[in-house]
């Protein structure tokens, strides 16, 4: 029996939010990768793996809260805590694998293919596996061609988005960036649930136990949502990751002050003699000496 499904139980609610998620994942993954450039070593590390993981809790995050609005009219869905955790764990380190290539490789094409590869195969992988992590009385099946649109989707949008990272410096362009991400990911998901077909047992017995949406939403918002308001923070006060500044922009060159002197600079002038004075003297001293 075909089952009817609907993706938008809450109207416009689930949608919008779940957008708004995914671009605030993407904002701060970007500025802490583009932070990451102006440092060395172990810090460098951090803010790339900070990058990583705000990137997927981000995606994660809207897309349980876009799974909040989708229902089965015929048969309940409830969920698997082990798997529902778990694509976001597959989330968060295929993304990390591909800002930490072009971390350290830089906006090469080859980092940034095989990056965005990586990258937009973690965000497909995330979805999917989610979408195992759900039980009810039947089978889900998938349109092939549409399966493979959401992943080209995923995978050009993820390129895309490591580009901007490396690329596009200040507040409001990576701002922007952000938001298109936003789009990308959330045109992702919603081209994968354009992919899905129900079908329900006609003899199938209530929904297995697992989780049902409203008890996961309690722990979805404590955890993913807290670490993306904790890493806000850190953003917020770190000017250079605001402003896109590199460290030691307006300071003239080989301009070191002293420990504890104000940061000025006084101009030195140079006396010139004049170009008549020396004229003058050169012909007297030449009418002395004959």
């Amino acid at each position: 029996m075909q089952g009817t499904v609907d993706g938008f139980t809450y109207g416009a609610v689930t949608p919008v939010t779940a957008f708004l998620m995914a671009c605030l994942g993407a904002a701060l993954g970007l500025r802490c990768t583009t932070r990451s450039l102006r440092t060395r070593g172990v810090a460098r590390a951090g803010w790339l793996a900070l990058g990583a993981t705000s990137i997927g809790s981000g995606i994660w995050t809207m897309h349980f809260i876009a799974m909040l609005g989708f229902s089965v009219r015929e048969a309940p869905v409830s969920y698997d805590r082990p798997l529902t955790y778990a694509s976001l764990a597959v989330g968060v380190g295929m993304v990390g694998i591909g800002i930490f290539l072009v971390g350290y490789r830089g906006a090469t094409r080859m980092a940034l293919v095989t990056g965005g590869t990586i990258t937009g195969l973690g965000v497909a992988s995330m979805h999917y596996l989610g979408m195992a992590g759900m039980n009810f009385g039947g089978v889900f099946e998938y349109d092939t061609l549409t399966v493979s649109l959401s992943v080209v989707i995923a995978v050009v949008a993820a390129t895309a988005s490591l580009w901007a990272a490396v690329s596009v410096h200040g507040f409001l362009p990576s701002l922007c960036a952000s938001v298109v991400m936003g789009v990308a990911v959330s045109g992702m998901h919603y081209t994968g649930m354009a992919a899905l077909q129900v079908h329900i047992h006609p003899d199938a017995a209530p929904a297995p136990p697992g989780e049902d949406p409203t008890s996961l939403l309690l722990p979805m918002m404590i955890g993913p949502g807290c670490f993306l308001l904790l890493a806000a923070v850190v953003v917020m006060i770190d000017p250079l990751v605001v402003t896109g500044t590199p460290e030691g922009a307006g300071r003239p060159r080989g301009h070191q002050p002293r420990r504890g002197a104000p940061m000025t600079s006084i101009p030195v002038r140079h006396p010139r003699t004049p170009a008549y004075q020396t004229a003058s003297r050169r012909a007297y001293r030449q009418s002395r000496n004959r």
